[in-house]
């Protein structure tokens, strides 16, 4: 790759050209269960499987699938939390060459149904409690077979001793028939012995849905190059550190692109440990920080605003952190300061989506850290900003634009849409339709989402810049703008905060707070205090269900969960 102005911002050691070995993940757990046998591979609420066993648990469920009449290139449906069950599925799936879809389980019927038809999944690997959401489905799709989980398939202590940590109703008891199976008696059948590997280097091997805020979900296909280049791009971020080492306490979904990398498939090629955690409450992770001690703590920007605002973890000793992945929305400066000066660490900005598998961007390990930017672009990645009307020409440094990227971690398309590729992928491009740019040093900030851009009097406005300065009022505990129709100005800004517990705050203390800070013309003009914002399965604050709300769409967002239109909130 030609000399890049990001290149200087690289820790030492870090190379710019990646050269990969064709391994895929699923190769890479058996050759990690060989280096490491006895190291933890998976800490599940205290149960340890090794990688030795974990192999050989992805061995039996893979013949399991194989007797399930499951082939190569059929698609086998997760619909699972961050349990163990997951990680064995979709590695065995792989193994036997099978495709991985990975659906939220929080969705609706009408969700599932429409991903597992547009999927063509033919068996659904997935709790027990959503095992009547699936078989309610099931006449509009192709799948035949249901493999049901419980929550306390692998734990180290009984069913009883669970709900404390858990919600009791994730546990309900399956009555297995033909098209019903379940995971324990299925896996119980076969044997753990090494079995050949039919994952393909340039297979498709995962499909993940987006989001779906615009419409209807697109399924982003994704190969084992994708996937496997992703990770190993990854990898050279940390020269420093070992394989079989380290451990990570696994925040983000793995049914997300974020999760589905960094805390599955990194932590399978590294073999190191990943403490998994089926809900991420600030009380759950401080819980595992202080028995397991893991070097790395993964969450969205919500996640470690929560946890700051819990004096029990702010009273900890946390000098075992050697750094944070952050990911979703840049981090407040204020929330980077309090974490550096409680633990020391780096904490590293990572900037991704779905199409990329989904790492573009991270702080540099043991560099400079710069509020507000999502770091460098990762090795063997290129990215220009280009100008908004055409696409084609690429802006210089300081001036904003679409970001666009190429490297191999780029999807193959996406599943059955080939118009919608072709518009999200030109020369090898992907146009992500964030607005952009680099500065002097190569560090990229995101000014904010083309769409999500309101246009006020003829003024561009960017909403993530007013969320930015909201963040940093020292009784805001979060904040979200939007913009929303207005007579005059065509649009204006209206933002959703979320008071933190035990302050007293008023709209119009707001408004002045933001004209000390933001030209007139991006003051919110409208101000409502909530007791939540609405969010997707990883934290992310979801804009756009806010906007909607205000255009009449949808469902409210403060539904059930205490929105409030009052002008002061204690």
């Amino acid at each position: 790759m030609e000399e890049k102005i990001w290149f200087k911002s690289y820790a030492p050691g870090v190379t710019r050209d990646v050269e990969y070995e064709e391994v895929t993940v699923s190769q890479a757990l058996t050759r990690v269960a060989k280096r490491f046998p006895d190291n933890v591979a998976l800490n599940y609420m205290g149960k340890r499987i090794t990688f030795k066993e974990l192999d050989g648990l992805v061995n039996r469920f893979a013949r399991a699938l194989s007797g399930l009449e499951v082939r190569k290139g059929d698609k086998v449906a997760m619909i699972l939390p961050n349990i163990p069950q997951l990680v064995i599925a979709n590695l065995a799936t792989w193994r036997i060459g099978a495709v991985a879809v990975l659906n939220n389980p929080l969705y609706t019927e009408r969700e599932l149904a429409y991903q597992l038809d547009d999927s063509d999944s033919k068996v659904v690997i997935t709790l027990s409690l959503l095992v009547g959401r699936v078989q309610s489905v099931m006449p509009e799709t192709k799948v035949k077979k249901i493999v049901s989980c419980q929550i306390n398939d692998y734990l180290p202590f009984p069913k009883r001793q669970l709900f404390p940590l858990v919600k009791k109703d994730m546990y309900k008891k399956i009555e297995p028939t033909e098209d019903l199976i379940v995971f324990k008696d299925l896996i119980g059948k076969y044997p753990s012995d090494p079995l050949d590997d039919a994952s393909e280097w340039d297979a498709l091997s995962t499909i993940i849905y987006t989001g779906g805020t615009t419409g209807a979900s697109k399924g982003v296909m994704l190969s084992n190059r994708n996937i496997s280049c992703n990770v190993q791009q990854f990898r050279v971020w940390f020269p420093d550190m070992n394989d079989g080492e380290e451990s990570v306490v696994g925040t983000f979904p793995i049914f997300h692109s974020a999760g589905f990398t960094a805390c599955q498939n990194f932590l399978l090629w590294t073999g190191w440990e990943h403490v998994m955690i089926p809900r991420p409450e600030p009380g759950a992770i401080i819980e595992l920080l202080k028995k397991y001690k893991p070097g790395f703590l993964p969450g969205v920007p919500t996640i470690f605003v929560g946890l700051l605002a819990t004096p029990e973890f702010r009273e900890m000793d946390l000098s075992f952190i050697k750094g944070f992945f952050s990911g979703a929305a840049p981090l407040a400066a204020d929330t980077i300061r309090d974490l550096q000066d409680l633990t020391g660490a780096t904490i590293l900005e990572v900037y991704g989506m779905t199409e990329t598998t989904p790492i573009i961007c991270i702080t540099p390990w043991g560099g400079t850290i710069k509020p507000g930017t999502v770091g460098v672009p990762a090795p063997d990645t290129d990215i220009k900003v280009v100008d908004l009307e055409t696409g084609k020409r690429e802006l210089p440094t300081g001036e904003e634009g679409e970001i666009i990227i190429k490297g191999p971690q780029v999807m193959m398309g996406y599943n059955k849409k080939p118009e919608e590729t072709a518009r999200t992928i030109r020369d090898g491009w992907v146009f992500t339709e964030d607005i952009g740019r680099f500065d002097a040093d190569g560090y990229l900030t995101i000014v904010d989402r083309k769409k999500d851009m309101v246009i006020a009097g003829g003024y561009n406005i960017y909403p993530i810049e007013i969320d930015n300065i909201l963040f940093d009022h020292p009784k805001i505990l979060e904040a979200c703008a939007v913009g929303i129709p207005d007579e005059y100005r065509g649009e204006t800004i209206k933002a959703f905060i979320v008071v933190k517990e035990g302050e007293t705050l008023t709209a119009e203390e707001v408004t002045a707070y933001c004209k000390e800070h933001l030209a007139a013309y991006k003051v919110p003009k409208q101000i409502e205090f909530m007791d939540e914002l609405p969010k997707t399965a990883v934290g992310k604050i979801l804009r756009r269900d806010l906007r909607d709300r205000e255009l009449g769409k949808g469902k409210e967002p403060g539904s059930g969960q205490g929105a409030s239109t009052d002008t002061t909130r204690r």
